[in-house]
């Protein structure tokens, strides 16, 4: 491990280097690509580094219990026993941030919620679900923008894709992909029931153009009149956009833009975003038969999470946590079931590496 790391230091001063280096400042491109990678490296490097530190004053610490004071002796354990644990917790930290990263971690995020089983309850559970995130982006300063929305007549989405643009946005939101479950009473039951309903949430990382390249031959272009709100421009010209890609059949469409073409490049970006989805799972099963779906088809059976209005009480079922505090975690507070979802991960991937 540690001779990974002093070459991932060489690299980034390398990289420093560069940047000084006048043939690569005046190529704004080269300058973007570098520092985009040494960003990347700056984070070990940093942990590299106080590793070394902390070994250095190890070493001193232990020197001490040599001396003939007993003083200096009780001083030197006590930063022995302290400088012991730091370095412990340094490796742990140095064994994690060397762990392969997904290229798509960096990436902005196209959201889908779809509503599943349930009725017109799934359909507003969809609606919080949405809130949920768009205020989670908010804590995070990110930009949001819905792409699609398709209403349903209770109110709420049979389904809503949106945008959310914020640095490292895949890293955090990636697990959140899923079925999920609510349980709680409906404002139109008169019986005081519990009913049970579900919705189901894809994470795209958003891509460029340069990482999937679509073949438009293979993709069927309709126009069509607007479904939703938008004001009588919407409605009365054919703006709406919907993309097959006949191939995978994945089927995108767009219509909550006045504008044709403003429908048509939010279509490709959703379409391109799901074809690479749809390769890095291709990809991620030659890896591991075991990997589970993204998204199921909406059965309540098919749960990552369960949110209990009644007992306000939110459980993520892959980790085993339960929280309580509904209305914190519905308005956007989530930090703490995405850590221990991503803790978890992480704690495989270290088993598996050892």
């Amino acid at each position: 491990m540690l001779e990974r790391l002093s070459e991932i230091e060489a690299r980034y001063e390398d990289l420093t280097n560069l940047l000084a280096d006048p043939e690569v400042l005046a190529d704004h491109r080269r300058i973007e690509e570098i520092g985009r990678e040494r960003a990347q490296l700056q984070s070990v490097v940093e942990l590299y580094r106080s590793y070394r530190e902390t070994e250095t004053a190890l070493i001193e610490a232990r020197s001490l219990l040599d001396d003939e004071d007993s003083e200096m002796q009780q001083l030197g354990r006590d930063e022995e026993q302290r400088l012991t644990a730091e370095i412990d917790n340094l490796e742990q930290l140095l064994k994690i941030a060397l762990l392969p990263k997904d290229p798509a971690d960096e990436k902005n995020v196209i959201v889908e919620i779809r509503s599943g089983a349930g009725g017109d309850e799934a359909g507003l559970f969809a609606v919080d679900l949405f809130r949920m995130y768009q205020r989670y982006a908010e804590r995070q300063n990110w930009k949001v923008e819905v792409l699609n929305t398709s209403a349903a007549h209770s109110g709420g989405f049979k389904e809503i894709t949106f945008e959310l643009n914020g640095h490292g946005a895949f890293s955090r939101l990636k697990y959140e992909s899923g079925v999920h479950r609510v349980q709680r009473v409906p404002e139109t039951e008169s019986q005081g029931r519990i009913h049970t309903s579900t919705a189901t949430v894809a994470v795209l990382p958003e891509v460029d153009e340069i990482d999937v390249e679509i073949d438009w031959n293979d993709v069927r272009i309709d126009i069509f009149h607007s479904g939703g709100a938008g004001g009588q421009n919407v409605n009365k010209v054919a703006t709406a956009v919907r993309m097959t890609h006949e191939t995978s059949g994945i089927v995108v469409v767009c219509q909550d833009e006045r504008s044709q073409a403003k429908n048509r490049a939010r279509a490709t970006s959703v379409l391109r975003a799901r074809l690479y989805d749809l390769e890095r799972e291709r990809r991620d099963e030659e890896e591991s038969a075991n990997r589970r779906s993204q998204v199921g088809t909406g059965d309540r059976s098919e749960k990552i999470r369960t949110y209990n209005y009644p007992q306000d009480r939110i459980t993520d079922h892959r980790v085993s946590l339960t929280l309580h505090g509904m209305p914190r975690v519905m308005d956007g507070e989530i930090d703490e079931l995405i850590d221990a979802v991503s803790a978890d991960e992480e704690a495989r991937l270290l088993a598996a590496a050892s």
